[in-house]
């Protein structure tokens, strides 16, 4: 969000007109509202809550980018951005002025994700959103270029549960120890606190991690399904299994939707039984089913040498008859080129890969270092673009192949995905970036 000073005038009393008709919408229909805030993972958790609380009432939640002043107003007159075009923001303004004078079926349950990037924007937020179940996901350093430091950071998070509604419901990721500092030092008698993570001071506890099979832990043949593990709450103790989701920390979102769930006086089983549709948005560690009975990793929404590694590490902890990586170019990584790309591929010889797809000039990088280590170079490819590169994993791609396939976003690794995945058809809701425009759009080397 930009500071109140850098914006233009009509900007500015455009924000006003937006606020002013979701003041009125929301003071008609009264909906509970649930909050999500946090440096990371408020995406995926929006996600889960949304899987949860669909079940049981009509729900709405933020889409696309829609968690500032701008996207806000519009997710909850229930419209898309007016853009540049006078008439569709005329449209906007119809919509939101027919919900304030007749009756509608509006939704009972809102789930807004909240981005506060500066100083205030979570307070301007709260000025005409007010929550009784809020959710902290992660305090981290994302946000620092407009925060003086990590404190900042938390203060300003934290604004969310200072400006609930009173007897509102707090759920916080108590395994963050900035999270957990901030907890014991800003107490508020009129919030209910419910804690969530991996550690055994969490009220709500994830125990036993494990990835799912679907021929069983034994089996020569092992089909990836995602991950389970055991829910702790109040002495209770139930399985809960993630199908498509890989990645350990995802698990936070799943917990946060419990307590929210919890909020709502859903039962654990109910929970439990919702989560099991639980995806994370397209292109962030998804499990897609690939042709000749393949499994595809896509992580195809972005890329940078932390998360390249940790994608890799996942690949390792699964069991598969093949390991395949694809990896393009990592972008904007300045003089850490050369070295970000070599860490790929170091970390791909550690954990055992079978075959290397080097995506972009830059990752060449990556194939040099594995044929410095020796590594079998008729099982490094080399391509200059994601299409071709997806075209040769058409080719080879055998039953059984885990296949992790990531990259910056400028090199459109989605294209690779598309290739192989079971059934394209699909692409348009089960991959990134799939709006009409981009897809337009030729690759171009960055």
């Amino acid at each position: 969000m930009k500071s109140q000073t850098h914006k233009s005038k009509k900007l500015l009393l455009l924000e006003k007109m937006l606020r002013f008709l979701a003041m009125a919408i929301l003071d008609k229909y009264n909906p509970r509202i649930v909050g999500i805030t946090g440096s990371v993972g408020k995406t995926s958790t929006k996600e889960a809550v949304f899987e949860v609380m669909s079940k049981y009432a009509r729900v709405r939640k933020n889409e696309k980018n829609y968690n500032n002043e701008i996207g806000l107003p519009l997710t909850i007159i229930g419209i898309e951005s007016g853009g540049s075009s006078i008439l569709k923001w005329l449209l906007v303004f119809a919509k939101a002025l027919w919900l304030v004078i007749f009756p509608v079926e509006y939704p009972e349950i809102l789930i807004l994700e909240l981005s506060a990037d500066r100083s205030g924007d979570m307070a301007y937020l709260m000025s005409f959103i007010y929550c009784e179940t809020v959710v902290i996901t992660d305090i981290s350093g994302s946000h620092l270029e407009f925060f003086k430091n990590l404190n900042g950071v938390a203060k300003e998070k934290w604004t969310l549960i200072e400006k609930a509604l009173p007897g509102a419901l707090a759920a916080i990721n108590i395994d963050n120890p900035t999270i957990a500092k901030f907890k014991n030092q800003n107490k508020k008698e009129d919030i209910e606190f419910l804690t969530f993570g991996f550690s055994d001071e969490a009220d709500i506890q994830a125990k036993e991690v494990y990835f799912n099979y679907s021929n069983g832990e034994n089996s020569d043949k092992k089909e990836i399904k995602g991950l389970s593990f055991k829910l702790v709450y109040k002495g209770t103790m139930l399985p809960v299994r993630l199908n498509n989701v890989l990645a350990r920390h995802s698990i936070y979102a799943a917990l946060a939707a419990v307590a929210v769930g919890i909020k709502f006086k859903l039962n654990l089983v109910e929970i439990a039984a919702a989560l099991t549709n639980f995806s994370l948005p397209s292109g962030r560690m998804t499990l897609i089913a690939g042709m000749r009975n393949s499994f595809i990793i896509d992580d195809t929404y972005n890329s940078s040498p932390v998360s390249a590694a940790a994608a890799l590490e996942i690949m390792r902890e699964i069991k598969a008859s093949r390991k395949i990586a694809i990896m393009g170019d990592m972008l904007e990584l300045g003089k850490d080129t050369e070295e970000g790309h070599r860490t790929v591929a170091k970390k791909f010889l550690e954990m055992k890969g079978d075959m290397f797809f080097a995506v972009g000039r830059r990752m060449r990088f990556a194939a040099e270092e594995l044929e410095k280590h020796n590594f079998n170079s008729k099982n490094i490819f080399i391509f200059p673009d994601p299409l071709s590169a997806g075209k040769k994993l058409k080719e080879i791609v055998q039953d059984g192949d885990l296949i992790l396939i990531k990259g910056s976003q400028g090199m459109r690794m989605e294209k690779v995905v598309e290739e192989v995945m079971a059934s394209s058809e699909s692409a348009s809701f089960l991959l990134t970036r799939q709006d009409e425009a981009w897809k337009k759009k030729e690759w171009r080397e960055v």
